[in-house]
């Protein structure tokens, strides 16, 4: 299967913090992938890495081919875990900013999901509750057609009718050419609508498997092996 892409190598230090320990990764098209591991196992470093918003120590990253850049980010479509939207801009206007700033923006797609969601366009986000402004965050990154989506917790801290929601919008709104890169610690909740997961430690990857392989195999789901992979 043809490569998004690939981490050879990757190491990241802070002082003496070794976040990313020589991380290999290949990142597949047309996937669904959740990136899971506790608390302090180098996920939002290794993000971050692909994203071009921390220089690795060393090894090598590339996306398409290339190593992370203007080229590149516009091709990854980031949704982080906090926000970075100005409260005091109304839906509309941030609509027009993900247009001008991001060629691959489809407005008619982010106007169709806020329409299903009834999300008013003119409605200032300050004035929009927790759960609604992440439906806003999510609808701009899915409204892009980008080759790769790097979704950091995009069910935190939202009720369930609004993860079931957000899952959809997640699942039905990627080409196959494309993929998405899907960290969170509820694996439970999202587990149904991964292809493969990637398990990772201590700033390296310990596992890398299709969801379908550990059912099989270990006769579990992906929040059980998970559990036991790392004891908790």
């Amino acid at each position: 299967m043809e490569a998004l892409a690939v981490m050879q190598g990757l190491t990241k230090v802070y002082g003496n913090t070794l976040a990313v320990n020589n991380l290999n990764l290949t990142i597949p098209r047309g996937k669904i992938i959740g990136l899971l591991g506790p608390n302090g196992s180098g996920k939002t470093t290794l993000i971050k890495m692909i994203n071009g918003l921390l220089t690795p120590t060393a090894g090598s990253i590339l996306i398409n081919g290339m190593a992370p850049g203007p080229e590149t980010k516009a091709r990854i479509a980031y949704l982080p875990e906090r926000t970075y939207l100005q409260s005091g801009m109304k839906v509309c206007d941030l609509v027009d900013f993900f247009e001008d700033f991001y060629a691959d923006f489809d407005k008619n797609r982010a106007f169709s999901m806020l329409g299903s969601l009834n999300i008013p366009p003119t409605a200032p986000l300050k004035t929009l509750s927790k759960g609604t402004k992440e439906k806003v965050q999510l609808i701009l990154v899915m409204s892009r057609h980008a080759d790769l989506f790097i979704l950091d917790e995009p069910i935190a801290g939202v009720d369930p009718a609004a993860r079931d929601y957000i899952l959809n919008t997640i699942i039905t709104n990627y080409n196959e050419n494309a993929s998405i890169l899907l960290s969170t610690h509820l694996i439970s909740d999202i587990e149904n609508i991964l292809d493969e997961v990637i398990f990772i430690r201590s700033g390296q990857v310990i596992t890398h498997m299709p969801v379908d392989q550990i059912r099989e195999e270990y006769g579990q789901s992906v929040d059980a092996y998970f559990r036991r992979v790392f004891a908790c």
